[in-house]
């Protein structure tokens, strides 16, 4: 390991993100009452401008009113470029003591997520409030893309970063067939075979920007967080998607539906024999260190001390949602 040690974000479980419309205060109890770990009410891209103010305040009185239980609570705040931000951060945070999260859109340079923690930070202490709100970025344009180790490191309040695919692919000008979707054209084509055949394989064109902000999130110490699928009707593209990033090592999805919850649940959710594999790692090594050894043999695979921290991290999530169920 590095001299450098650095300090991981709040642990939260973040498996489904389901986004729920501030101008639309009918969906908030049946949000409150789902399976999703993280709910962010929204002020910003699902609320048209002529809506934005009365949103705001649908999400003070929800946020005060309804019983939200255990959920982790953010709201989606306007974007710094536009007049709707300020009120947004200072109406909702001097207002509503159950805020847990901020979630910035479209951030380009870490001096985006400095100024939003000056302002929270002087209404946290003008408040009184002792506990800590924390911040979501979305990393949605190519911008944000090329600072985004740096955005990473912008602020202590930083706990996840959202791969934003809809703007992303705006700012890339990239040719997109639906929102967090694959496209038929993004593939390779194979050498010809001796009867002069070719086969022609899909790619995943999110590929490179996924990992590259995974990457940032992981050395920073951050939760990386796969963002929209837009086609609801998809279950099974919504669940190769998740899949996708979920092997990547992303920690969760967002669900822009309510039937998209359980699917982001179950994809990010260590299954039974996974869980049972790190307990036996743990209790393997447990016996090689009582035997004085570094490394040991389990189903005629070696594994050693990356083995114990890949099952360590298995096992908190397995337990953090085991705790969710309480």
């Amino acid at each position: 390991m590095s001299f450098t040690v650095i300090e991981q974000a709040t642990p939260r479980l973040h498996r489904s993100e389901l986004a729920v419309p501030g101008s639309n205060p009918a969906m908030f109890e049946k949000a409150a009452k789902s399976a999703a770990d993280i709910i962010f009410l929204d002020c910003e891209d699902a609320v048209a401008p002529d809506d934005k103010e009365q949103a705001r305040r649908n999400i003070v009185a929800g946020l005060n009113d309804i019983d939200w239980g255990s959920k982790t609570m953010m709201v989606r705040i306007n974007g710094l470029d536009t007049h709707y931000m300020y009120r947004d951060v200072v109406d909702i945070v001097e207002a509503c003591p159950r805020l847990d999260m901020i979630l910035i859109p479209k951030v380009g340079v870490a001096a985006d997520v400095y100024a939003l923690d000056m302002l929270v930070t002087q209404i946290e202490t003008a408040k009184r409030r002792t506990r800590r709100i924390g911040f979501e970025v979305l990393i949605e344009t190519a911008l944000g893309m090329a600072n985004v180790e740096a955005i990473a490191q912008a602020s202590k309040r930083l706990e996840a970063m959202s791969f934003g695919v809809a703007d992303y692919a705006a700012s890339t000008r990239a040719r997109t067939t639906v929102i967090g979707g694959v496209n038929r054209d993004s593939g390779v084509l194979t050498d010809q075979n001796e009867r002069g055949e070719r086969d022609y394989f899909w790619t995943d064109q999110w590929h490179a920007a996924q990992t590259r902000m995974m990457v940032a999130c992981r050395a920073y110490g951050l939760r990386p967080i796969d963002g929209p699928f837009g086609d609801f009707s998809d279950p099974d593209g919504y669940d190769a998607a998740a899949k996708r990033a979920a092997v990547l090592g992303y920690e969760g999805k967002w669900a822009i539906h309510p039937s998209q919850i359980e699917l982001a649940n179950k994809v990010f959710t260590p299954s039974e024999a996974e869980v049972t594999k790190a307990r036996r790692i743990m209790e393997a090594m447990a016996q090689a260190a009582n035997d004085g050894k570094g490394a040991v043999s389990l189903d005629g695979r070696l594994i050693d001390a990356a083995s114990i921290r890949m099952a360590e991290a298995l096992l908190a999530t397995a337990n953090a949602i085991a705790g969710s169920k309480r």
